[in-house]
């Protein structure tokens, strides 16, 4: 075989051997350094060491050594610690951990009872007010946390059962937390786009300003869903009772003082701090860490105990995430190597593809990944075959990156694999069936192709606002 078709095979190896449900990471590197071995082989390399202990007088133990030395003279090993001190050298990964830290002590602040409680009470007067103060909490917190299983299972244990006993339609209620919840991929600042500008070489600011309006469209586009549905269908969404003395206007205010304002504040001030050049990335990601402890520590909630699991989960998320980086690197490069990125361009290229056809075309394989794949293995694993040819339909990697991060969203959503519906499944009651949730999220996979579609026919709404801050 050639080694274009050996490249092709190690693709569809590791595609395989992922089906079965080995660990990713390790899957990636065991390949790369399986198929690096062959790659990078060379006999004179490997047998010098032995071919000079031969013309001297040693010991046996000294050749088996030896020849030990030889087996492991090898580029491929050179090649993975290369790979492995660049991903520990990344400046842009360096924010993945203190993002994720900022959420990890936020969900564990005992913030969000409170905010989905205010808001609650602030939208009463909205049809489906409490859907509606749902998904603004699980927005909020989303982007806070970017942790898609955290958000669903914690507002499913919060909101969920709130709104079966105000007697809210079950897939209603459950579309709004299975939808809120994936928010936190797309708006800023998102860890996604963090992997996606690293794996990309597309710089964070420009893509956290470009994702900043999609994001609000997207939410805005499901506010505006639940409002009318609830309108159109008040029996989904009864009114909640009127309380027996109304809450004053000043006791609101502090509500929202208390719950709303102090999360938002903080996530403006970090993602402000990025996008107005004022810190870097892990710059900013380190005052939101500062931040997430202060408002611990304002609420209460800061026990020894809460910081010892939140530093254990991002540490646990941070290496998961790197080493998936490494294997990843290390993959390509063989893969590349042995001209298997070659293979993939030509055979796109010679489709005859438009631009928007290539477009359309890369976004249905990414959604199809969505479905045995989670966000970060596609895009440090799968995305950087596409990035060579955005160069040959000129395609702009910050808009490819922006209708990935919309893309992604339909992941967590789209049965059968829809992620987001298994976290809430999983805390539910018993009587919540897993079909009333895939129903419930159906409607939000409609308008994320929806925003998909604006997007591709108005690319400004991804341009105008890094334009508009940095320039052309």
């Amino acid at each position: 075989m050639s080694d274009p078709v050996i490249a092709l095979v190690m693709l569809g190896l590791f595609i395989f051997v992922i089906m079965l449900g080995f660990p990713i990471a390790f899957t990636l590197m065991a390949l790369a350094i399986a198929f690096g071995y062959y790659a990078y082989f060379d006999a004179n390399r490997m047998w010098a060491p032995y071919n000079r202990m031969l013309d001297q007088d040693v010991s046996s133990f000294d050749l088996w050594q030896s020849w030990i030395g030889g087996f492991f003279n090898n580029r491929i090993f050179d090649l993975f610690v290369n790979q492995t001190y660049s991903v520990m050298a990344n400046d842009v990964l360096t924010a993945i951990p203190l993002f994720l830290f900022m959420g990890y002590i936020v969900e564990r602040a005992n913030i969000v009872d409170r905010l989905f409680e205010t808001l609650s009470i602030a939208s009463r007067r909205l049809p489906g007010s409490m859907a509606v103060a749902a998904l603004i909490t699980c927005a909020l917190f989303a982007t806070a946390t970017g942790i898609v299983g955290a958000v669903v299972t914690l507002m499913g244990l919060l909101a969920f059962p709130a709104m079966m006993k105000a007697r809210y339609d079950t897939s209603f209620a459950s579309g709004v937390i299975c939808a809120g919840g994936t928010l936190g991929i797309l708006i800023p600042p998102s860890i996604m786009l963090i992997v996606y500008a690293a794996a990309s070489g597309t710089s964070i600011v420009r893509l956290y300003a470009g994702a900043l309006l999609p994001g609000f469209l997207l939410a805005g586009m499901y506010l505006v869903y639940i409002i009318v549905r609830a309108m159109m269908q008040p029996n989904l969404a009864p009114k909640p009772v009127e309380p027996e003395e109304p809450i004053p206007f000043a006791r609101l205010m502090w509500m929202m003082l208390t719950s709303f304002f102090p999360l938002a504040i903080l996530i403006m001030s970090v993602l402000g701090a990025i996008l107005f050049g004022l810190a870097t990335p892990s710059e900013a990601a380190a005052i939101g860490a500062l931040g997430g402890l202060v408002l611990a520590i304002a609420y209460r909630a800061l026990t020894w105990r809460r910081l010892r699991e939140s530093v254990y989960l991002s540490v646990r998320t941070t290496a998961m995430v790197c080493w998936l980086f490494v294997g990843s690197w290390v993959f390509a490069s063989v893969f590349s190597y042995l001209g298997g990125e070659h293979v993939v361009r030509d055979f796109v290229v010679g489709m005859d593809l438009t631009p928007f056809q290539f477009l359309i075309l890369a976004q249905f394989i990414i959604f199809l990944l969505g479905w045995p794949l989670e966000w970060s293995e596609i895009i440090i694993i799968f995305v950087p075959i596409f990035l060579p040819l955005l160069v040959i339909f000129e395609i702009d990697p910050l808009f490819f990156g922006i209708l990935i991060a919309l893309n992604l969203q339909t992941s967590f959503l789209t049965p059968p694999m829809a992620m987001s519906a298994y976290y809430l499944k999983g805390i539910a009651p018993p009587e919540v069936r897993l079909t009333q949730i895939f129903a419930g999220s159906l409607p939000y996979v409609g308008m994320v192709f929806i925003t998909m579609a604006l997007l591709y026919t108005f690319p400004q709404i991804v341009y105008w606002l890094p334009q508009a801050i940095y320039g052309r």
